[in-house]
This record gives C-alpha cells, sequence and structure tokens, in this order.
C-alpha cells in the first residue's frame, strides 16, 4: 500500500477518532473516505468498525480509569442496542452496493435536517435520579438506535448525546462516557456479520483503527481533564462542520 495511501488512512482515524469520542459523525469522514480509496461500499462500512470497536475500547479505558464508568446503566442500553445493531448490520450486507450509496446520500440529507434542527440546544446538565418508566423508555430508544447504528453507524454519536441529554440530564462528559461503552458493545455484534459475510479489508481497517484509537484516547483525556467547555466546544465545531460537509455534498 502506497505510503500517501497509509497516511491518509491514518489522519482520517485520529481526525474521526477524536471527533467520535467527542460529539459523534467521525464516520462521515471516514466512510467517504475509503469508499473513495476504492473500497465498495459494504467493504468500507465493515472496515470502519474495526476502527470503532478499537477507538471505543480506549475511551471506555480512559474514561473508566478516570472514575466515569456506570457499567449497569450502560448495560441497560447496550443491550437492546445489540439486539437492533444485529438487525441493521444483516440488512447493511444484503442491499446492494448502488442502493447502499444512494441511501448514505439519503441519511447524509437526513442528519443535516437534524443537524440544523438542533436537539443539542435542549442540554440538561443536572444530573439526577432516573426512574424505572425513564429506564424502559431509553432501553427502547436505543434498541432504535442500534439498528441506525448497525446499519451504517455515520453520525450516531451525535444522535445518543441527544438521547441521553433529553432523557437523562447528566453531564456532558458522563454523556460521552456511556455513549462509547454502548457503542463499542454494539459495534462488536455488528462487526461479527461484516466479518462472517467477508465484508472487511483486514489490513485498511487496522491501519484506521490505530489512528482512531489515537484520537479518542486524546479525546477522552482532554474531555475528562477539561470538562463541560471543551467537549461543548467541540461538539459544536463537529455539529457545524458536519452540517457545512452535507451542504457540499448535496450540490
Amino acid at each position: 500500500m502506497p505510503l500517501t495511501k497509509i497516511l491518509l488512512i491514518l489522519a482520517a482515524g485520529i481526525s474521526a477518532g477524536f471527533i467520535n469520542t467527542m460529539a459523534g459523525g467521525g464516520s462521515l469522514i471516514t466512510l467517504p473516505i475509503l469508499i473513495f480509496l476504492g473500497l465498495p461500499a459494504a467493504v468500507a462500512n465493515g472496515s470502519n468498525r474495526v476502527a470503532l470497536l478499537v477507538e471505543n475500547i480506549t475511551a471506555v479505558i480512559n474514561f473508566r480509569d478516570k472514575g466515569y464508568f456506570d457499567y449497569q446503566f450502560g448495560l441497560i442500553l447496550a443491550l437492546p442496542a445489540v439486539i437492533g445493531s444485529l438487525i441493521g448490520a444483516r440488512i447493511a450486507v444484503s442491499i446492494s452496493e448502488q442502493f447502499f450509496n444512494q441511501l448514505l446520500a439519503v441519511i447524509m440529507l437526513l442528519m443535516l435536517v437534524f443537524i440544523l434542527w438542533n436537539p443539542l440546544k435542549n442540554l440538561k446538565l443536572n444530573q439526577k435520579e432516573l426512574s424505572s418508566s425513564r429506564k424502559i423508555t431509553a432501553g427502547f430508544v436505543f434498541f432504535l438506535i442500534g439498528i441506525y447504528g448497525g446499519f451504517i453507524q455515520a453520525g450516531v454519536g451525535i444522535i445518543i448525546i441527544a438521547a441521553l441529554s433529553l432523557l437523562t440530564g447528566f453531564s456532558l462528559v458522563k454523556i460521552n462516557s456511556l455513549k462509547v461503552f454502548v457503542v463499542a458493545i454494539y459495534i462488536f455484534s455488528s462487526l461479527s456479520i461484516f466479518i462472517f459475510n467477508g465484508k472487511v479489508d483486514w489490513i485498511t481497517a487496522l491501519i484506521l483503527a490505530l489512528g482512531n484509537g489515537t484520537g479518542s484516547y486524546l479525546a477522552s483525556t482532554l474531555a475528562v481533564d477539561k470538562g463541560e467547555k471543551l467537549v461543548k466546544a467541540v461538539l459544536t465545531a463537529a455539529v457545524s462542520l458536519m452540517a457545512l460537509y452535507l451542504f457540499y455534498i448535496s450540490f
């Protein structure tokens, strides 16, 4: 593999890992780049998940070491997300490449609407005890999020942040620690579908994983050390850049 291609994949991975851990939308960088470099859409989708798994495991370990690890509530969210992700992954590997690319374009436009609507403006930052009914609601919401994440993943981090903010009122740092835990678990399950169907380019995936893991470590360290202000700043920047990017590809 040419050095320029390796460096491009690494740079994309570091950027995506940082953005995904702080906010979300990093796959809107990596998926188009992998497809541009010649990977079939489904293979790009599967290879990207190897990097996402490494990225989120790295972030989970770093958040846990720094005291942010809600294992019980994380499982309440992760288990229905796993079921949803298996459904989404099966859809992703069974559709044609042309249809996948068309659907990716439509989803990017829908993400643009989501970003312009900006549910993140309603973020609540006061942690509170969750009722049983709210936990059940969160589980159902994460089943639906799992379907989307298993299918295409791009932009799911922002959806998770918005959902947890509205459902829990936790701080953004704690929300990010839950987000990476849930994504790590359901990405593992959905990745198995792609591997079983031969939809992973392992050399590309491992290079991308090195970049994603590095970006994720930097982001999770800064999120804890710098707190809410930095997370909000990166989140705002990520949403703004995604909006500009989606406007660009729409014309």
